[in-house]
């Protein structure tokens, strides 16, 4: 049985701990209204552009001249994961649902007998992802410096991404990130963005024909690497807004155990000072009876 004071000790330094996870809670909360302003902001930019390119696209016939990050390379042998977590930990199960997606796509395209490649954008995505593909991870980027996330971080991620692929290093790009539904749900996401995947959704334009000037395929390849960069920025604002709400609920959760834990401390170290008083009344009243 412990003594009073390790007792004592330990329900000290669980309230220690509670104060600083009530703080980080509140800390989230503040930086989720902000992250969940700017996700939500950047959808419909990212969804309308996905949209109007998907149009422009489908009007195009490949050719041999259309712009690869349109058609692609013609194969699917090597594939690239651009993974994107947080540069932190403390956010619950964020993380490593993000991971394991990436994970079960990778283990999926080695069964066939693809090459797979990781590009991750975030810290705690590269700790995970290398005890298993150390070897496959081409480059780290880490934002921990940048105190917000702004477009250029996602136009110089995309860039990086668009010269490997015009390299020849890989063949498919696919982006995992979690997409913000509110605080207790993220959902983590695979976007396919080279080459690019256009939802098939009724505008409503009854059969309109839109003749474009310059021709599509100008189009395309001016706002092709800028929708890339969109569509990683909307990824970030996304993850930030993902992994504030995610820490908010592992806060609150844990100190809620903490409160627990004190109660039930607090009831132990009772019950043994009871008992030690009980045994030192009796100790002096066999004591007295003895003279």
């Amino acid at each position: 049985m412990a003594s009073l004071k390790e007792l004592r000790n330990r329900i000290a330094s669980v309230k220690a701990t509670q104060k600083i996870t009530k703080a980080m809670q509140m800390v989230a909360a503040a930086k989720l209204r902000r992250a969940q302003a700017a996700a939500e902001s950047a959808r419909p930019y990212a969804e309308r552009m996905e949209r109007m390119l998907g149009n422009i696209a489908a009007s195009v016939t490949p050719t041999p001249e259309s712009p690869k990050l349109l058609v692609g390379t013609g194969k699917s042998d090597v594939h690239l994961l651009l993974v994107c977590t947080a540069e932190r930990g403390l956010c619950g199960a964020f993380n490593s649902q993000i991971v394991r997606l990436a994970r079960e796509r990778a283990n999926a395209l080695q069964a066939e007998g693809k090459t797979v490649k990781f590009l991750c954008v975030g810290r705690k995505g590269f700790e995970q992802l290398r005890r298993q593909y150390e070897k496959q991870i081409l480059e780290v980027v880490d934002l921990r410096a940048a105190r917000t996330l702004g477009y250029e971080h996602a136009a110089d991620i995309a860039q990086k991404v668009v010269a490997r692929f015009e390299a020849g290093e890989f063949d498919i790009c696919t982006l995992f990130y979690s997409r913000f539904k509110s605080v207790i749900s993220q959902i983590p996401t695979a976007q396919q963005i080279i080459p690019p995947v256009f939802e098939q959704k009724d505008t409503g334009s009854g059969g309109a024909v839109y003749e474009y000037e310059p021709d599509e395929e100008e189009i395309l390849g001016e706002l092709l690497p800028r929708n890339l960069a969109t569509q990683v920025f909307r990824a970030l604002l996304e993850n930030a807004a993902s992994e504030q709400g995610a820490r908010m609920s592992a806060m609150d959760n844990a100190t809620r155990n903490a409160g627990d834990m004190i109660r039930r401390q607090t009831i132990i170290y009772n019950r043994t000072r009871q008992a030690m008083i009980t045994k030192e009344l009796i100790e002096i009243i066999s004591g007295a009876e003895a003279l």
